[in-house]
């Protein structure tokens, strides 16, 4: 009996390590946990999100959902793995992101978006005029940031006309926080106005409505997104020696990186071609497409691109599906 209990406690040890193993093989979406998503609200963000929502769901016969928020709220909710993609992370940005990587809550893989840019930007005819239009130059000198300090008239707030206004992002948004420090750090915050859109659509809506009337405007960008190809700006120059060169990756949540292999060797190889994103972009707000409309599209027309992301078996799942 003595001998029989020695063997019985490594034997039961085995039953319940091959127990653990059998668990996790079964997989993420197998165990019947649904993959939750942040919900973003800009166009290449939404569009990504259900492009990935219907490669997992079709493909991999994962549940999904996406919880809407704030960059800097999903952010959090990651690190806390309350959700486990942000389909559009840029990483570097934002504090949030740089604490929970460094505290191993979160893990960027993959290159959804190549070749991305921000900035500061003014419709071209600010600067060189159009004779098209017959719109004289305003800003004729005006080539970086730095220069805006003298050029406040031009940029003029109606609502507080000894002031310009400079269009910042949405409050929430990553990118309000540091473009609020760039207004302090070029000595600007008392010279121009940091207004901040309620929404992304409002930004672009204030934007064209400018941009159609011939007026100069102020405001932060980022491609991809359809605006660039609609109206022909300047990106005004930094600082020399500023690096402002973006890395977009498909953000996880730690636990989810540990326990999905299988998903996450899909993530890791989505790349979506910018010029193709762009045109994509333009055609969902020229066409007014849902973005989960479109991403089916996009499927449907490109399967060039997102073949080479998933497993064989995936592949003709999703084209069933399609």
């Amino acid at each position: 009996m003595r001998m029989h209990k020695t063997l019985l406690t490594p034997l039961l040890a085995a039953g319940l390590l091959a127990s653990a193993g059998a668990t996790q093989a079964a997989g993420w979406c197998e165990s019947g946990k649904p993959v939750k998503f942040a919900g973003l609200n800009w166009e290449s963000g939404m569009l990504l999100t259900d492009v990935l929502q219907v490669v997992l769901e079709k493909g991999y016969d994962c549940k999904t959902d996406s919880l809407p928020g704030n960059s800097i709220t999903m952010e959090n909710a990651l690190g806390s793995n309350d959700i486990q993609i942000f389909a559009e992370e840029w990483v570097g940005r934002s504090e949030v992101w740089k604490k929970a990587e460094k505290a191993g809550k979160v893990v960027g893989v993959g290159a959804p978006v190549v070749g991305a840019v921000e900035g500061w930007y003014v419709p071209r005819y600010v600067i060189e005029g159009d004779a098209k239009r017959k719109l004289e130059a305003k800003a004729p000198d005006l080539k970086s940031i730095a220069d805006l300090a003298k050029y406040s008239a031009v940029f003029k707030d109606q609502e507080e006309p000894a002031k310009g206004r400079f269009y910042n992002c949405p409050a929430g948004w990553t990118c309000e926080l540091d473009n609020s420090e760039m207004l302090k750090s070029y000595g600007l915050e008392n010279s121009y106005t940091n207004f901040r859109p309620g929404t992304g659509p409002a930004l672009d809506a204030a934007v064209l409505s400018s941009y159609k009337r011939g007026e100069p405007i102020l405001f932060y960008y980022w491609s991809p997104t359809p605006l660039m190809g609609q109206v022909d700006l300047v990106k005004l120059d930094e600082k020399p020696g500023v690096d402002k060169s973006v890395t977009i990756k498909v953000g996880l949540s730690k636990t989810f990186h540990e326990q999905a292999p299988e998903l996450v060797a899909v993530l890791e190889k989505v790349n979506l071609p910018i010029d193709l994103l762009n045109q994509n972009l333009a055609r969902m707000s020229k066409e007014r497409i849902d973005s989960s409309k479109l991403a089916k599209i996009f499927l449907k027309e490109h399967p060039e691109v997102w073949h080479a992301w998933v497993s064989e078996d995936a592949a003709k799942k999703i084209d069933a599906a399609l």
